[in-house]
Order: structure tokens, then C-alpha cells, then sequence
């Protein structure tokens, strides 16, 4: 007997084996119409999905409604962008099609590249297949099976991905709907019908499994949603992202240049970038300040040992430069994290339990080697500078540490704007062989963890198994900017392993006079000034707010009779440090408004007769225009206040 539970509390039970689809008709024949997918367990499940036949399940039926139902329908959508595709071009070989944030996308290879163009024809092909609505059905063989059904439709990569990833698979499923069939864990949605509205949107360059060395493949990625109001919304919100790209607006605004004489991935900060980095650098300095830690400079490259004792090399060595090997045999690596440079400052000096936690910081620079497909402006870089930190505190100080940093982290959030977050644990995956360190240390690490967490109240609390650093386990600030986007930004790790005997041998001498070992927490509330700064410029439209905004105030004269005042204005706010610039230029005053606006400087005073003879400014500022006719000492008063008060 098969008792299914249902979340209203309700149990229903079986003396056969049922379907997922057949409980729903059970309830009721409008849910079964309804039914997308399920929930069994917790895992997701197609609505053909047989229950076992005796025991106990907890069953959810999902809809349309229900949030997990979308990556259903996407993937099933993948599946049957890949059928069309199939259908209009000859020697189609698939690779992978999976659901991805906003979407999907499938990696195919074609006789010749497929562009943009071709997009409507595919797309008209997919709209003659959801009209055909026949259902996707679930088939499982055994491997020889397998390889023989897709080597007789000459999927030839799908046959290597069968005997390489899945060698130990006894039994695979695949996926069938009219004469395509596909090789497929699914889920998959019962029928076209339920794909209310798609687009493809982009298509781009891939590697066979991410590898270089193997196959070009081309990626076509679409979306798919299950009313045509929801992709509008969504494609409205795509172009609004182009509009604020930062790649774009960070050249037009002249904030950051990347030049392939430098080199590919690292930042080239113009002046007005700087000047931006500086204010959040500031910031958070006297947040440091304020928290009690010491700063230092360390620097950018490293013995090889070092990096081989705390386990970063090899662990990391497909994402780091190469070892630069000097004459004498020492080997150097630009290093990865600024983590064991602090773990040697800490070691300066014998420490004593009365002079723990020890709170280091560093605006320390860091360099990856990401794969050239992999870069994307400043969000994805191969140097980046982190707003690092690490603290040495003894085991009991371990939660109001960590409670510390989680604090920071909100408040730098806040001030920037960011209210809209969640936060995900990341613990080790029990079954993994990756990280070090004690169990009992582990469990000790994520408890304390969880436990800070919830105390905190924080909102969206998640737990995700198997995301650990290799160290530790970690808690991420994943924030969505003012278009919905999630970035993961801020983080806050907790570490028994790098002070450990087994790799620093870091000591305090505790209350007993005896030695002890420190427990070692990292944190960044920013991540890197780069990615954060382009995702700011994204966030904002390149609008900053006027604490950040590299130029504050524009002075516009309204002709060339008023430029010796406009100069002597401009000194005294020079003198405030309030950035300002004067335009002289001999062209009329609506002009350099518009200009002034289109640069999105904050404020901008208007000089003319009027003004110069009262020592006032007509005063403008972006959001709002006219702000009337005010005293220079006044303006100058409020402006001040305002960045004071880092007012967004």
C-alpha cells in the first residue's frame, strides 16, 4: 500500500502503482488538466513519473502558478527548439540544452553556422510543432540500448557522452515526442500546449563540454514562458538592460577602458572610474575603522609554497596564471587570493588569547586565468582588486565574528541600495572527496553558521548542499538590482582548515598557557571592486547617486560675461571637495543643460547676471529640474549634506 501525502495534510493511498498524473485526476479533473510537473520528495518529476508501489511520499503537483513549473517548461521548450532545428537543417549533432537563468539554451552543431537570421524560421517551425501537441514521453533503455538508438540516428556526441559521463549508468532515459528523440534525465511538461509564448533571443560560440580542445559548438538561447504578457515583460526588461549595460555606458561615460595591448580581462580605470572606486574604497575604509580592524599591503605575487601549503595550487590551477619559474629554481605565482598573505602577517608575531580577534584588511589585487569566452567587461576579469578581510578569533568568538561581518556586509548593501537580497549558505556535500578538514570541525563551522543566520533574521534564507569552499562553508549575498537580475555579491567564510597544524600551524597561547589554534573567517562585503562597479553602473544607469557620481556639479554660464564668476564659484566648491567642473563653452545655456543631462551630472548651477550680481545659483538637478534661485553658501551646504548622508 502506497500512502501519498499531499501538502494540505491530506493522505491518499494506492494499491497499485500510480502516476503523478493519476493522483492529480484522483483530486480532481481540473488539476489534472492543470498539472505541469510534480514535486516527489523534493524532486522534480515529469507528470508520467510513476510512485513506488508501497510506502510513504510526500507529493506536490505543480502548475502554472508554481515557480518550479518555468524551468519545466523552458527545458521542454529547449527540446522542442532542437526538434525544429532538426527538421529545417541536415547533420544536426546535439550536445547539451538545459535551463539557464531567464531561459534556456541547446548546443548544436550544423553543416554551417546558423545566425540570427534564421531565427524566424526556427521559430515559425517550433509554432507548427506546439500545434501538432504531442506529448513528450519518457522511455528508459539500458546502455547498449542506448548507444545502439543513438548511433543509429548519428548523434555522435551524445554516444561519447554515454560512454564518458554516464559509463556506470545500467539504464538512461530518453525522451520522445513524434519521430525526435533525445537522450534526457527530463523532466519535461506533458504537452506543447502548456508553452504559451517563446523567443529565441541570441546566439553565441561553445565548447564540447566547456573544452577548448574539442568541438565548436554554436549556443542558441531562447526563453519561454506560459502567457505571451510575461515574455513581453521580460523582452521590455532585456532591452532596458542593453540600455544600461555597463560595458556600453562605461564607455560613453568614460569610466573604464579594457584595450588588448594591455591585455584581455584586466581593467584599465579612467579618471572618472577612479574616482568612483575611491568613494567606495573610502567607504569602506572607514567602515574598517569603525569595526576595529588594521590594514596592510601585501604583495600581488608569491612563492609557489605558499600557495602549495594553504592548497591553492594545485586546487585552483586551471583558473591561475602559470607559475613564473626564476633562475635560481624558486617558482612565483600571481596570487589567486590575498587569504595565505594574511595568514603569513598573522605569524609576524606570537599572539596571546587577550590580543584575539586580529581583523586584517587589504584592498589586495588578485589574478585569474578565465577562459577568453568566459570574460565579460568588468563583471568577469582576469585581475580583480577584492575589499578582502580576514579575521583570527579563538572558537568562542567564532559567532560574534561572523555576526560582525554579516552585519557589515548589510550595511554596505543598504547604503548602496541593495534591499532586495537573499542569502545562501553553501555547506559541504558529504559524499565529496574536494574538501579538508575535520568532520567534526565542519559540523561545529555550519552550525554556527545556520545558527548566526537565523538569529539575524535573514531574509530568503537558503541552503544549498555541495557549494562549500574547499576550506569551509560560506554565506553569499545574492542581490537583485533595479531589473530583477541576481548578483552574487558580498560573502563571509568561515575556515579551521588554513590555520590548522595540517597546513599554516597558526597559534594563539590561550588563558591555560598552552597553545591553540585560531579559527580563520573570510570576508568581502563588495566581492571586487570591479564586477561591483559594473554591476553599480548596470544598477543605476550610470546615474549614480551624488556621494558616488564622479562629477557632482557642472557650473553653466550663460554667456562668456560671467566666466570669471563661474571660475571664482567653482574654487570655492573645489575647496568643499565637492567635484565640479565649469562649462565656458560659447554655446547657449538649453544646450549645455542638455548636455549636462545627457552626462547625468547630479546638479548643475546657471550663471547669469542675476546670479552673479546676488551671489546666488540657479540651481537644477537631474531628477528634478528647477530648484530656484539659491545662496552660493546654501547650495553648497545642502550638496555637502547630501553626500555626507550618502543619500541614494
Amino acid at each position: 500500500m502506497l500512502k501519498v501525502m499531499l501538502p494540505d495534510g491530506s493522505v491518499r493511498e494506492y494499491s497499485g502503482c500510480v502516476t503523478v498524473y493519476e493522483v492529480a485526476s484522483d483530486i480532481g479533473a481540473g488539476l489534472a488538466r492543470a498539472l505541469v510537473a510534480g514535486l516527489v520528495d523534493g524532486q522534480l518529476v515529469g507528470a508520467d513519473f510513476k510512485l513506488p508501489d508501497d510506502g510513504a511520499v510526500q507529493l506536490r503537483i505543480l502548475t502554472k502558478k508554481d515557480s518550479e513549473s518555468l524551468a519545466v517548461l523552458r527545458h521542454s521548450t529547449a527540446h522542442l527548439m532542437a526538434r525544429a532545428i532538426m527538421r529545417l537543417y541536415d547533420n544536426v549533432q546535439l550536445a547539451f540544452g538545459p535551463t539557464v537563468e531567464n531561459g534556456f539554451y541547446y548546443d548544436i552543431q550544423t553543416e554551417r553556422n546558423l545566425t540570427e537570421d534564421d531565427f524566424p524560421k526556427i521559430e515559425s517551425e517550433m509554432q507548427n510543432l506546439i500545434k501538432l501537441d504531442e506529448p513528450f514521453e519518457r522511455i528508459e533503455y539500458s546502455r547498449d540500448e542506448a548507444v545502439e538508438i543513438l548511433n543509429g540516428i548519428g548523434q555522435k556526441l551524445k554516444v561519447e557522452h554515454l560512454n564518458d559521463a554516464l559509463s556506470s549508468e545500467q539504464k538512461v532515459s530518453f525522451y520522445r515526442q513524434g519521430e525526435f528523440i533525445d537522450l534526457c534525465r527530463g523532466p519535461h511538461i506533458p504537452s506543447p500546449k502548456f508553452i504559451g509564448a517563446f523567443k529565441l533571443t541570441s546566439i553565441a560560440g561553445a565548447y564540447w563540454k566547456g573544452d577548448a580542445t574539442k568541438q565548436q559548438l554554436q549556443r542558441l538561447y531562447g526563453t519561454a514562458f506560459f502567457d505571451k504578457k510575461e515574455l513581453d515583460e521580460h523582452l521590455a526588461q532585456i532591452e532596458e538592460a542593453k540600455k544600461r549595460d555597463h560595458r556600453v555606458l562605461g564607455k560613453q561615460h568614460e569610466l573604464f577602458a579594457i584595450d588588448s595591448r594591455v591585455g584581455q580581462g584586466l581593467i584599465l580605470w579612467l579618471p572618472k572610474g577612479a574616482i568612483l572606486r575611491r568613494q567606495l574604497e573610502n567607504f569602506i575604509m572607514e567602515e574598517l575603522v569603525k569595526r576595529g580592524y588594521t590594514t596592510v599591503n601585501t604583495p600581488v605575487i608569491g612563492n609557489i609554497e605558499l600557495y602549495k601549503t594553504s592548497g591553492h595550487y594545485p586546487y585552483y590551477a586551471d583558473s591561475q596564471f602559470p607559475p613564473i619559474k626564476m633562475q635560481d629554481g624558486d617558482e612565483f605565482l600571481l596570487r589567486p587570493m590575498n587569504c595565505p598573505h594574511h595568514v603569513v602577517v598573522y605569524s609576524q608575531k606570537p599572539r596571546s588569547y587577550r590580543d584575539l580577534p586580529v581583523r586584517i584588511a587589504e584592498f589586495g589585487c588578485v589574478h585569474r586565468f578565465e577562459q577568453s569566452g568566459e570574460l565579460n567587461g568588468m563583471t568577469r576579469v582576469r585581475g580583480f582588486t577584492q575589499d578582502d578581510a580576514h579575521i583570527f578569533c579563538m572558537p568562542e568568538q567564532v559567532e560574534d565574528e561572523f555576526r560582525s561581518c554579516i552585519d557589515m556586509t548589510l550595511a554596505v548593501l543598504g547604503t548602496m541600495g541593495f534591499r532586495d537580497f537573499e542569502v545562501r549558505l553553501s555547506f559541504r556535500d558529504w559524499t565529496s572527496d574536494k574538501y579538508v578538514g575535520s568532520a567534526d570541525n565542519w559540523k561545529t563551522a555550519q552550525t554556527a553558521l545556520e545558527k548566526v543566520c537565523r538569529e539575524m533574521n535573514l531574509p530568503n534564507l537558503e541552503i544549498v548542499e555541495g557549494e562549500a569552499a574547499f576550506y569551509g562553508p560560506k554565506a553569499d549575498f545574492v542581490v537583485r538590482d533595479c531589473l530583477g537580475r541576481k548578483w552574487q555579491l558580498g560573502t563571509v567564510q568561515l575556515d579551521y582548515n588554513l590555520p590548522s597544524p595540517e597546513r599554516f600551524n597558526l597559534e594563539y597561547t590561550g588563558s591555560d598557557n598552552k597553545p591553540h589554534t585560531p579559527v580563520m573567517i573570510h570576508r568581502a562585503p563588495l566581492g571586487s571592486f570591479e564586477r561591483f562597479c559594473g554591476i553599480l553602473i548596470e544598477h543605476f544607469g550610470a546615474a549614480f547617486p551624488l556621494w558616488l557620481a564622479p562629477e557632482q556639479l557642472r557650473i553653466l554660464t550663460v554667456s562668456e560675461k560671467f566666466n570669471n564668476y563661474a571660475k571664482s564659484l567653482e574654487q570655492k566648491f573645489i575647496e568643499k571637495n565637492i567635484r565640479v567642473t565649469t562649462d565656458l563653452q560659447n554655446e547657449k545655456i538649453g544646450a549645455k543643460i542638455r548636455q549636462a543631462r545627457l552626462d547625468l551630472v547630479p546638479y548643475q548651477a546657471i550663471i547669469g547676471a542675476k546670479e552673479a550680481e546676488s551671489n546666488t545659483i540657479a540651481l537644477r538637478n537631474r531628477k528634478n529640474g528647477e530648484l530656484g534661485e539659491i545662496p552660493v553658501e546654501n547650495v553648497i551646504e545642502m550638496l555637502l549634506d547630501e553626500i555626507k548622508m550618502r543619500k541614494l
